[in-house]
């Protein structure tokens, strides 16, 4: 499975996190699982906009969850695979790549997508398991050919035609990025070491170009890019000032502001603000990838 022993979670106070109780596996108590951990941990990337490059350690990603924080695929996938192996669940990492508007499709190690297998109520599925694409899924989603309704969203899934074994996840139209493909292989935590640094820290990635903050329910997406605030279905607001700007962070994605110091606040609003700025004036901002 490529999950070690050694990556421990405190599967108690991450259950408290998510809302629920322990139960064995199945796959009634997968679905609440991850539903629970979209609806409840956010998608973001606020330690890269604060100019930190941050462990990979699922244990340390989950710290980071349970203090009321989120992160990104690796961070996210991480902890929850690492969660999911100790409730007991035959979960495996994968190598994947997530591909943006405009981009080719490949394994470019941007994104880590897990799968789950063996649940008793089907022994012979596989399922897509996913916490960390964003405004991506909110359920699991069978690893067979087909689209999938999930609130306003289609998917689809097919054999990935960039690599052999492997998978293919197409967003919908409506969405931030055009797909995912996954190979059949066992990624461990290091084969994403280095991309994750680049995309820490590059002047080209997205997480360092654009502040955002998404979290996905049953009906839909939350979205914040820099200033502004978004729902699908639904509309768009510019948050003009840094009290609506924050209250949005903790009402609407959970994000405690009491977690960061008053320079690190001000030094995440006037980068929104300047990022904002930049896409008035006719600057496109990159969507982050992971």
């Amino acid at each position: 499975m490529g999950i070690s022993a050694s990556e421990h979670v405190d599967v108690p106070a991450y259950l408290a996190r998510l809302g629920l109780e322990h139960e064995p596996p199945s796959l009634g108590a997968l679905f609440r699982l991850h539903a629970a951990h979209v609806e409840r941990v956010p998608y973001e990337d606020l330690e890269v906009q604060l100019g930190r490059v941050t462990s990979l350690d699922p244990a340390v990603s989950f710290g980071r969850i349970a203090a009321g924080r989120g992160g990104y695929c690796y961070h996210l996938n991480g902890a929850f695979s690492a969660l999911l192996a100790s409730l007991g669940y035959e979960v495996t990492r994968h190598p994947g790549g997530a591909q943006l508007h405009g981009e080719t499709a490949g394994i470019h190690l941007n994104h880590l997508p897990l799968t789950v297998s063996g649940l008793p109520e089907a022994p012979d599925t596989g399922w897509l398991v996913d916490v960390g694409l964003g405004d991506g899924i909110h359920e699991p989603i069978p690893l067979r050919e087909g689209e999938y309704k999930q609130g306003p969203q289609l998917f689809r899934m097919s054999p990935s035609e960039v690599t052999p074994g492997g998978w293919r996840f197409d967003h919908d139209p409506a969405g931030s990025f055009v797909g995912m493909d996954f190979a059949p292989e066992t990624a461990v935590m290091p084969d994403f070491a280095e991309k994750h640094v680049e995309l820490s820290t590059s002047e080209t990635s997205g997480f360092v170009r654009t502040l955002v903050l998404q979290r996905r329910d049953a009906d839909g997406v939350d979205s914040l890019r820099a200033l502004t605030l978004a729902r699908l279905p639904g509309g768009k607001t510019v948050l003009e000032s840094p009290a609506d700007w924050w209250t949005a962070i903790e009402d609407v994605f959970g994000v405690p502001r009491g977690g960061f110091t008053g320079e690190e606040r001000d030094r995440l609003w006037r980068q929104a603000v300047s990022q904002h700025e930049r896409h008035i004036d006719g600057g496109r901002g990159i969507l982050p990838s992971a």
